[in-house]
């Protein structure tokens, strides 16, 4: 039988048995869990595309008429007609209110019958003027009888010449009763209904018409851009003064700018409040797409033509406070951040003025994973919207 002294000595015997085991698991278990770093990430890198860009200026501006015309009663009468509808496309010439006829008519024949019967007072003083004459000859009448009848031939002739006019009057009068569409375009809603007197004592105005093909397009250019194209004009041609200069057109809510134009007025001078210049283009209108008071955006390529330039896929474009950049990859494989000046959008790449010299390999997908000064795994990717732009 073991006693209490050897009892605790086979206790703490165990005890240390059970220590050392857990100290070979433990050594045993680290040799296994030894840290190693994780792979540099993936990212997908590209290179700048060298292609032929045109640059571009582009404003705001708002569509106008090409002509607007108020149609008024120039004679006095009651509306009898009106021979469109609200809002209709019409033609040149066409006929669109009459107003009362009867009244111009009557005083047309009026003035015509005026105008003979002072013809054939003319022609009885020539006649008398002719036989006195005559007689004076011979003698046979006095010279105060001639000169009543020269007298009566002269006063005549002015009459018929009054009479004439009278005539002339009354026509026109008759033919402003008939308004018609000075040119091609599209008329408003008519002002005055039919039975309603117009033209008593004022300018009535019965409706408005716009010719809006072609239609104008007005837009600024402040002073900076002004002397950039002037500049470049003194290289090539003074095309401000030539309505060869193209322009392009998009409206609200469009994609890109449909419509193509050019361009056709500049401004004297420069406004000195807002330091800018009006300039206006012309654009086809033949489907009245276009109506007059829209905004526009307006887009005009530089006069100095096609200039090589880098572009690179706008994914690849970030900002910080320092402005925007780009992240490549250097020959070690370590990110670095490059600031860039950027141009104009072409096809969904951003034109680099500044920063890039083409070799590089740029970081366009993946950037959150790719920190500047620490290596990353690139992996070339071809540029399929790079391709597509320059088929285009």
């Amino acid at each position: 039988m073991m006693t209490t002294e050897k009892v605790s000595e086979f206790l703490r015997l165990r005890v240390w048995a059970w220590a050392l085991a857990l100290l070979v698991l433990a050594a045993a278990c680290g040799d296994r869990n030894v840290y190693a770093p994780p792979p540099p990430p993936k990212v997908s890198v590209s290179q700048p595309v060298r292609q032929q860009v045109t640059d571009f200026l582009e404003f705001t501006g708002n569509t106008q008429a090409l002509n607007t015309v108020k149609l008024r009663a120039r004679v006095e009468g009651f509306l009898e007609q009106v021979l469109f509808q609200d809002g209709d496309r019409v033609k040149k010439g066409q006929v669109l209110f009459i107003i009362q006829q009867n009244t111009y008519q009557a005083k047309l024949q009026q003035a015509e019958a005026e105008l003979l019967a002072q013809k054939a007072r003319l022609e009885h003083a020539q006649t008398e003027f002719a036989r006195f004459s005559t007689l004076l000859k011979q003698k046979a009448a006095a010279q105060t009888d001639v000169d009543r009848w020269r007298f009566e031939r002269d006063a005549s002739r002015a009459a018929v010449m009054a009479a004439e006019a009278s005539r002339e009057l009354a026509r026109l009068n008759l033919s402003y009763t008939t308004v018609t569409a000075p040119f091609d375009g599209r008329i408003d809603r008519r002002l005055k209904d039919v039975g309603n007197l117009v033209g008593a004592g004022e300018e009535t105005v019965l409706a408005e018409i716009n010719q809006i093909d072609p239609i104008y397009v007005y837009f600024t250019i402040n002073e900076r851009d002004l002397l950039q194209v002037l500049e470049e004009s003194k290289k090539v041609s003074d095309r401000l003064e030539r309505p060869t200069w193209p322009i392009y057109m998009g409206l609200s809510g469009q994609q890109g700018f449909p419509f193509s134009g050019h361009f056709d007025f500049a401004a004297i001078s420069v406004n000195p409040t807002t330091g800018t210049l009006l300039l206006r283009g012309v654009f086809a209108n033949s489907d009245y797409r276009i109506l007059p008071g829209l905004f526009a955006r307006v887009r005009a390529p530089s006069q100095a033509g096609p200039r090589p330039a880098l572009l690179i896929n706008q994914e690849a474009i970030n900002f910080d406070q320092q402005g925007p950049y780009v992240l490549v990859v250097n020959d070690q494989k370590i990110v670095e951040r490059r600031s860039v000046t950027l141009g104009q959008v072409v096809n969904n790449l951003q034109v680099v003025q500044e920063g890039l010299t083409g070799s590089e390999w740029v970081i366009v997908s993946g950037a959150l994973r790719a920190i500047p000064g620490r290596p990353v795994t690139p992996e070339p990717v071809p540029s399929q919207t790079a391709a597509h732009s320059q088929a285009e």
